[in-house]
């Protein structure tokens, strides 16, 4: 035999014997008394053939779902969980009206600056240019993003050259001190106050990406200005969520505010001309407007919300007063970048800064006011209704450096 001969040969195929592992049906209540068994070939690849395998009559497959159908089952499970997640946490939120301080919220956020910046002087040698490069990145790991870390360096450069810091304690004082004044001097003309309309309902539109808060934060201030005294009339204009206009009916049930909503996949804008009419038909005071949360980048989004301002100044010339765009604390450098997309392609008035007690990036108010020249209005401290709270800068800055220039004291 040829050494051709012995690899054209096939090689023999034994036979094995293989037991059926899927559960058998019991009939009566009683296990079967035998196990099926498949007789099975043991297959050599073979090149250009094509080898048939006998399957039994009865298999598992037929006692479950095809594929697809328990993927969309357990897609569909996991949205319900999610949605009813979303309501206990609601419910949770209306039940208790005791309100987070700043000083508490920022708990995470000034722990953590506390810890970088001990970390960063604990390595203290001199003021060269090795100091300032990991100052920099200190800086930036502290979430106040990259532009506004180089931007601060270099500032400091100069200012620990003037006041001729040298001293731990010198050099700690004139980097807090710069950092405070440079937070607080981007808001000198900043205008973080809720503007309403001398007459007639005011308008305040919500937009953000899906998971940021926007359904919750309406909730909570529609409750809040209501007790301060105004009707209020809630819009479910993010018609293609699952769940969001069953998430708004239900903040309104509890705070007893009516909600206009239309049908799953309803055109936004229609909702929001119906809400707008019956904000004008009851005299009320304040039209929240909840809106679809798709990918920021989104072409159709952003000309959706441009749908929904045309029918709102057609009804109310001088309408919408507020657009807020709300952000997730928690989400660090990635909310800097939601800003800046939906700065660019829609007129936000200010910013709504959820979840900021969970966070210790908190830090990213700096850059959203630095770099983006928007104010952030409004803060979410827990999960309590009083918990969304006006944002002072003042009080920020104070609660997030505070305990350090309180510790160069020492």
């Amino acid at each position: 035999m040829g050494l051709f001969d012995f690899f054209k040969k096939k090689p023999a195929a034994p036979k094995v014997v293989v037991e059926v592992l899927y559960p058998q049906t019991w009939e009566n209540g009683e296990a079967p008394v035998e196990p099926t068994v498949l007789a099975a070939e043991v297959l050599q690849p073979t090149p250009g053939e094509a080898v048939e395998i006998q399957v039994p009559s009865h298999t598992a497959a037929e006692d479950v779902a095809p594929v697809a159908e328990v993927v969309e089952t357990v897609e569909t499970e996991t949205e319900t969980e999610t949605e009813t997640e979303t309501e206990t946490e609601t419910e949770t939120e209306t039940a208790v009206t005791s309100e987070t301080n700043l000083d508490e919220g920022l708990t995470k956020t000034r722990k953590t600056w506390s810890e970088r910046w001990n970390a960063f002087m604990a390595n203290f040698r001199s003021v060269d240019e090795d100091f300032f490069e990991e100052l920099e990145e200190t800086l930036i790991g502290a979430d106040v993003g990259a532009q506004t870390a180089l931007q601060l360096t270099d500032e400091l450069r100069n200012e620990v050259k003037l006041q001729n810091a040298k001293s731990k304690a010198d050099i700690s004082r004139v980097i807090i001190d710069k950092l405070v004044e440079h937070y607080r001097s981007q808001g000198v003309n900043e205008d973080a106050s809720m503007h309403f309309a001398p007459e007639g309902p005011t308008v305040i539109l919500f937009v953000g990406v899906n998971g940021v808060g926007k359904t919750t934060t309406i909730g909570k201030m529609s409750a809040r200005y209501k007790a301060e005294g105004k009707k209020v009339v809630l819009a479910a204009a993010d018609t293609f969520r699952a769940g969001a206009t069953q998430q708004l009916q239900a903040w309104g049930e509890r705070n007893g505010i009516p909600v206009v909503a239309g049908a799953a996949n309803a055109d936004p804008a229609s909702v929001v001309y119906d809400g707008v009419k019956t904000a004008i038909e009851t005299n009320a005071d304040i039209l929240f407007v909840d809106t679809a949360g798709r990918l920021q980048n989104n072409v159709n989004l952003m000309q959706e919300l441009a749908k929904m301002k045309r029918i709102i100044t057609r009804e109310l010339p001088n309408e919408p007063q507020e657009v807020l765009l709300a952000l997730d604390a928690t989400t660090g450098q990635n909310a800097l970048q939601q800003a800046r997309l939906f700065k660019d392609s829609t007129d936000v008035t200010g910013i709504v800064l959820t979840k900021l007690d969970g966070t210790a990036k908190g830090g990213i108010i700096l850059p959203i006011r630095n770099e983006l020249h928007l104010p952030v209005k409004w803060v979410g401290l827990g999960e309590q209704v009083g918990d969304l709270q006006p944002f002072d800068a003042d009080d920020f800055a104070k609660s997030l450096f505070g305990s350090l220039l309180i510790g160069d004291d020492k």
